[in-house]
């Protein structure tokens, strides 16, 4: 899997075997009636998931060890990546979090709706604390289109779009591969891409962010409760 990176240095860290078989069929049996059409879904109010959420959860342990006991899950989203969907994103940063309902506050904006829900792009030093952990139910190799990295651009904040290949020039890319039950934990802000596969298989990513810390001006985090039809 190549260097081994580390989270304090890198922004990102490979976690083999964060979960066991027995864990890793319950979260398969909860995602099951979850819609592979589409590039990513975002997960509400799946009961059979919240347990694992729990700051002292098999999921959420992991983010409590580099957060602290106040971490909560404030989004999931399950990417199913198949033969028929055989998508690829940009190098980008995730720039936005989702939230209740719009209160204008300063330094965040701007406001859109993704899948229904409403997102709102806080500042830049919000996200740099915040955490994302990526748990893989299928093995990725290199030909299964692995999440890529750029080590260290979580520290360089907000970045113009203009200026992203520069900057994946300078830090270079990492192949996040996987075995089933392994995870990945990376700075939220983090530039990331993902390609198409080369040779497709079905590809399926539980992607949860993480965050220890209330939103100011009366905005609240959307959570991952809320009974939405999205």
């Amino acid at each position: 899997m190549g260097r081994g990176l580390t989270l304090s240095e890198d922004g990102a860290e490979h976690i083999p075997s964060a979960l066991c078989p027995t864990i890793l069929t319950d979260i398969s049996t909860a995602l099951a009636s979850q819609s592979s059409d589409r590039a990513g879904t975002r997960l509400f109010a799946l009961a059979g998931l919240q347990r694992f959420l729990q700051a002292d959860g098999a999921i959420g342990s992991i983010a409590t060890f580099r957060l602290g006991v106040a971490v909560r899950a404030v989004r999931a989203i399950l990417f199913d990546k198949t033969l028929a969907t055989n998508w690829a994103l940009p190098w980008h940063q995730d720039r936005t979090i989702a939230v209740r309902q719009k209160i204008e506050v300063d330094g965040f904006g701007p406001w859109s709706r993704k899948q229904g829900v409403l997102h709102v792009e806080p500042p830049s030093e919000l996200l740099a604390r915040m955490l994302t952990l990526r748990l893989h139910l299928d093995p990725v190799d290199a030909d299964n289109a692995p999440l890529l990295i750029a080590p260290g651009s979580h520290r360089l904040g907000r970045l113009a779009e203009p200026d992203i290949p520069a900057v994946v020039a300078r830090c270079g890319s990492h192949a996040c591969l996987a075995e089933v039950g392994d995870g990945w934990i990376y700075a939220t802000a983090i530039l990331h891409a993902s390609e198409a596969a080369a040779q497709p298989r079905r590809r399926r990513v539980l992607q949860i962010d993480f965050a220890a810390e209330d939103l100011p001006g009366g905005l609240e985090w959307l959570g991952l409760n809320a009974n939405l039809d999205v």
